[in-house]
């Protein structure tokens, strides 16, 4: 870490269009690879390892921030790409998580006084020990990564030269192409490990690729909603808001498979639908959240 704070950024000169996309593209090459590494090299150094259960998931998630982060803090200052102090990091962090959480409570909430959720089988010391082993996990694995690489990396090469509407954009059809090349990498592992190669798809096993798209679409624009919102360390608020979304989710879509400590019953298939939905709220939180504090907080615009 302490190379972070010798390395200052240097003004420069506007990207050209080509350059922009390609660094932008190189963001999203980064994730995909180090997701690719991870979920592929991951069980065989915690099978030679002899590690299984949460030590075998953090080998894996651990991988994926190892190859990811540094790398983008070798293209590009941790400040340019939205990282900050530790009291403004720790700010940014929590508003993300605050705002997401705020508003997945009263979407869900809604969504069971309308009897669309029923929850069952409450277990807190269980839901304790998910809390905090899943923000472990999905952190390394997916939230601070991801970040760095697309609202991170992608989306500042993109905003220089383009703006912030086509990078928002520009950032999420990145963010797209990043699952599927995933698999392809960690096919590949498998493969030269003398594995069995696994899925290789847009979308996981079992899940529908269109509306997977679909609610990635949804989630990227919400992450960069938050990262927009914040004038200090921006890029922790999506991560905070990244951590957020998993976490509910697995709650409500996952919670016996994942023994998260609750059950939580969809007595509709419309129920599916209260995520893409608390995603738009929480977008919407933070774009006014943005109108009131660009006017007193310089920087982003």
């Amino acid at each position: 870490m302490s190379e972070l704070r010798i390395r200052q950024p240097a003004p420069l000169p506007a990207p050209t269009a080509a350059g922009a996309m390609g660094r932008a593209l190189a963001g999203g090459l980064i994730m995909a690879v180090a997701l690719g590494v991870g979920n592929g090299l991951g069980p065989v150094l915690s099978d030679a390892a002899g590690a299984s259960g949460l030590a075998a998931r953090l080998i894996a998630a651990a991988l994926v921030t190892v190859v990811a982060v540094p790398f983008v803090l070798r293209l590009s200052h941790p400040r340019t790409v939205g990282f900050g102090s530790p009291g403004a990091s720790l700010r940014a962090f929590l508003t993300g998580v605050g705002v997401t959480a705020a508003a997945a409570a009263l979407v869900l909430g809604a969504g069971t006084a309308v009897g669309l959720l029923v929850w069952q089988q409450l277990d807190l010391v269980t839901l304790v020990d998910f809390l905090v082993t899943n923000a472990v996990v999905a952190f390394l694995l997916e939230a601070l990564p991801e970040e760095t690489t697309l609202r991170g990396y992608t989306w500042t090469s993109l905003r220089r030269r383009f703006g912030p509407a086509l990078a928002a954009l520009g950032t999420t059809a990145v963010f797209l192409l990043v699952p599927g090349t995933s698999t392809l990498v960690t096919v590949g592992i498998a493969r030269l490990a003398g594995d069995e190669p696994g899925h290789i798809g847009i979308a996981p096993e079992g899940q529908h690729p269109v509306d997977y798209l679909i609610l990635l679409t949804v989630f990227s624009l919400t992450l960069i909603a938050a990262r927009a919102a914040v004038g200090h360390a921006p890029l922790w608020a999506a991560i905070g808001t990244h951590l957020t979304v998993l976490t509910v989710n697995r709650i409500m879509l996952q919670g016996e498979d994942r023994d998260a400590g609750v059950t939580v019953e969809q007595t509709s298939g419309d129920a599916v639908l209260l995520v893409p939905l608390y995603l738009v709220v929480v977008a919407i939180a933070f774009l006014v959240c943005r109108r009131v504090t660009r006017r007193h907080t310089p920087g982003e615009k």
